[in-house]
């Protein structure tokens, strides 16, 4: 997958020589919706013999307007990974300021879409553009000028949760559903970090753990144990992570929320090294215990549980 890093009005300029069926939208998750978004313009490019490309947009437009972390699903290292892994020949990463927030749905369409070759827009039915997103999928068809054709995506949903949804994404895995949010995402959340030192509570419990420095940016369930699934070193091993801030050792309106992983069956030296932690189910909530035996029996069990639970 080719990458190309635009900023308007000064980093515009691409080869040509493609043309594209593209997909346009943030898809923060690369979700379920996203997923219809991008298969239909792959489906347009080989009907019309084009390049697949994406577009999308960093930082977040919310972000930009209201100078506050919205929590990030997929930070853009883990998009452009989901992104390379859906087989899309091309991605446009456009860098989202004022400058670009200022443009009109014309100008928008002129310079990031007739420009780079684009013969086909696919877009959810929700994606705007434009300065105070003004523009829609309608202005996108009107304004083509009859260079490129357009597919408006309508709303996918699920059950009886109604669309399926960045911002429903972020609500379930607020409230710690990492099992429902994972089937709007099509595959479990995951939670990529550096491992870093941490008390060494766990080693003194029998259960040592490894602590998972990840993106503040990067949104994370909410407190409480899970069964995961850790990649280390393109190799799988089955855990158990503790996401919290351990009311049983600290003032829990003094901590920060962290993320320690017990490996089940591995025992290694992993500090320095990069973890993705996919999150898998959810087994209780976080809580303070009276005593150290207590909270060593109750982890004992929540070790038993996870086992249970990934060998199923």
């Amino acid at each position: 997958m080719e990458i190309f890093r635009l900023r308007y009005p000064d980093q515009l300029s691409i080869e040509q020589g493609c043309a594209y069926s593209l997909a346009i939208g943030f898809f923060d998750g690369v979700h379920k919706g996203h997923q219809e978004v991008i298969n239909s313009a792959k489906k347009t490019a080989n009907e019309l013999g084009l390049q697949t490309a994406v577009m999308t947009f960093n930082p977040h437009p919310s972000q930009l307007f209201s100078g506050k972390n919205i929590g990030y699903i997929t930070p853009l290292a883990e998009k452009i990974r989901l992104l390379e892994s859906l087989q899309v020949d091309a991605l446009f990463i456009v860098n989202f300021d004022w400058d670009l927030a200022s443009l009109s749905p014309k100008q928008f369409i002129d310079i990031f879409i007739k420009r780079l070759g684009v013969k086909h827009v696919t877009a959810g039915f929700d994606f705007t553009f434009g300065v105070k997103g003004s523009g829609t999928m309608k202005e996108m068809s009107e304004l083509s000028d009859g260079m490129y054709g357009t597919t408006t995506i309508p709303k996918v949903t699920f059950e009886h949760d109604g669309k399926v949804s960045s911002t429903k994404v972020r609500e379930l895995l607020s409230k710690g559903k990492v099992e429902e949010a994972s089937l709007l995402l099509g595959r479990p959340f995951r939670s990529v970090g550096e491992v870093v030192h941490g008390e060494k509570r766990g080693r003194q419990l029998g259960f040592p753990t490894a602590n998972i420095e990840t993106d503040e940016e990067h949104i994370v369930p909410s407190n409480g144990v899970y069964a995961v699934r850790c990649l280390i070193d393109s190799q799988w091993y089955p855990g158990i992570c503790n996401m919290g801030v351990k009311p049983t050792f600290h003032d829990p309106d003094q901590r920060k929320a962290t993320a320690e992983v017990h490996l089940l069956n591995a025992s290694m030296d992993l500090y320095g090294q990069e973890i993705a932690i996919d999150w898998l189910y959810r087994i209780r909530s976080e809580q303070k215990f009276e005593s150290l035996e207590a909270l060593k029996e109750q982890i004992g069990k929540d070790k038993q549980t996870a086992i249970d639970l990934l060998n199923e």
